[in-house]
């Protein structure tokens, strides 16, 4: 745990301060929008503005790193999250706020690639778990940060986004600033769709549903708090209760994940989660204790069905195409996460805001249905069951572990540290290198360099 905490202090800094502004905005625009009588379809077209913004920046993030680098793309697209959430101020229109949300999304999947794929890059199998759950731990304690901030500016004016400007703008100064050898540059890689179809539908079908609820909850949930008579600072405690309660499922959802058919675990998660929104269609009659208890069991539900699902579409593939799987999975998500605000929001216009429980109730058990319809069919080169890809936490579109470029665990042993750390020279300077190289040797020589 030493490694995952200290090994990349400056890409872990920056998640905490662009994830803290990030969970901060998110409830602070749902809210604002509610307070002006905005309708519950029109903010869930807003949230779901910002996700179609990441699935098209997977492809976004892939041409800008591949053109400018890691660092300098990592710079821009900060720079141009402050502008766009500076921009709010100048402009007060919820339909100009969706291509800021648009626009937002897409810079913010570009940074997620260019950390995830560094921090890929510079691990290896023995240190990469280890990494990731250093990477996950700042994404969390970030979401959750970004809520309880919103107690010490209940008030949803204009000092909330100069607030949530500068920790965007800080994010870049660890990132410029870093002395970390830079990854190399990345090549997009094709999803191969009718392959997956046909190969992981199950976990296709649960990341599915999952971003269709995480993004209802994230842009919605709020303004159900508020309908049922909770203040500003009892809403965002609402909805950091649900990302507490997904921060510390993740170990224990792993560690039964790596025992158990992950496909009978995501309809238990799934007919739990079901019965855990059950209470919450009757909001307004239960004391603010109560209502914590039962948001807080419905993210112990909700939140690990996305993790878990990677893994199974990982269990199931042949291990050459897992990073095209990667990209594939980060869309559905992100197309999920997209439909589920506007689905959720027109049918709290048309009915009451209270229905949104109602429909998790209806998305959980459908899809714990559909999972006993659907089958996986293997590939004749995928993992067995004894042979389970380890599971690895992992919250809802920080984007997967995107390294759009190759799989190291693919690799044969003795080329993974020239693969990892060695950029192509020329044929004179390969020669004299010598036999081996050591990992930690060449990083710590680097570094001086």
């Amino acid at each position: 745990m030493k490694l995952s905490i200290f090994a990349f202090p400056a890409l872990f800094i920056a998640t905490l301060l662009m994830l803290t502004a990030t969970g901060f905005f998110n409830t602070y625009i749902s809210l604002y929008l509610e307070k002006h009588g905005i309708s519950s379809t029109i903010i869930g077209a807003n949230i779901a503005s910002y996700y179609f913004g990441m699935v098209l920046g997977t492809k976004v993030g892939q041409l800008l790193i591949a053109g400018f680098g890691h660092i300098r793309t990592f710079v821009a697209c900060a720079g141009i999250c402050t502008i766009v959430i500076l921009s709010h101020t100048l402009v007060e229109n919820s339909y100009v706020w969706m291509s800021f949300r648009f626009i937002l999304g897409l810079a913010m999947m570009a940074q997620y690639m260019v950390i995830e794929s560094w921090l890929n890059e510079q691990s290896d199998s023995k240190n990469r778990g280890a990494v990731f759950s250093g990477y996950m731990i700042a994404v969390n304690m970030g979401l959750i940060c970004g809520q309880f901030l919103l107690k010490y500016f209940p008030e949803l004016g204009f000092q909330q986004l100069v607030m949530i400007a500068i920790l965007y703008a800080a994010s870049l100064i660890p990132v410029a600033t870093t002395r970390k050898i830079h990854p190399n540059a990345i090549i997009a890689a094709p999803l191969e769709i009718k392959y997956f179809v046909r190969t992981v539908l199950p976990a296709l079908m649960t990341v599915a549903f999952s971003g269709m609820m995480v993004g209802a909850f994230f842009g919605l949930a709020p303004v159900y708090a508020k309908s049922i008579g909770l203040t500003n600072e009892q809403s965002s405690q609402f909805v950091a209760y649900a990302m507490i309660a997904g921060f510390l499922i993740q170990w224990p959802a792993g560690w039964l994940s790596d025992r158990i058919n992950r496909t009978k675990l995501i309809q238990g998660f799934a007919l739990l989660l079901a019965l855990a929104s059950i209470p919450l269609w009757f909001g307004a009659f239960w004391s603010q204790t109560f209502l914590l208890i039962y948001v807080f069991l419905t993210g112990v539900f909700l939140f690990p069905l996305y993790p878990v699902g990677v893994a199974l579409a990982n269990d199931n593939i042949d291990p050459a195409k897992r990073v095209a799987l990667s990209g594939l999975l980060l869309a559905i998500f992100g197309i999920g996460a997209g439909l589920g605000p506007i689905i959720t929001g027109f049918f709290m216009d048309l009915f009451t805001s209270k229905v949104m429980f109602i429909l998790f109730f209806v998305m959980a058990m459908l899809l714990f249905s559909v999972l006993f319809i659907v089958k996986n069919k293997p590939c004749e080169n995928s993992s067995s069951d004894s042979e389970k890809t380890p599971h690895v936490p992992e919250y809802p579109m920080s984007s997967a572990i995107i390294d759009p470029r190759i799989e190291i665990e693919s690799v044969p042993e003795e080329n993974k540290i020239i693969l990892e750390h060695i950029e192509p020279r020329s044929t004179e300077s390969r020669n004299e290198e010598p036999d081996a190289v050591n990992d930690e040797s060449l990083l710590t020589d680097t570094n001086k360099t």
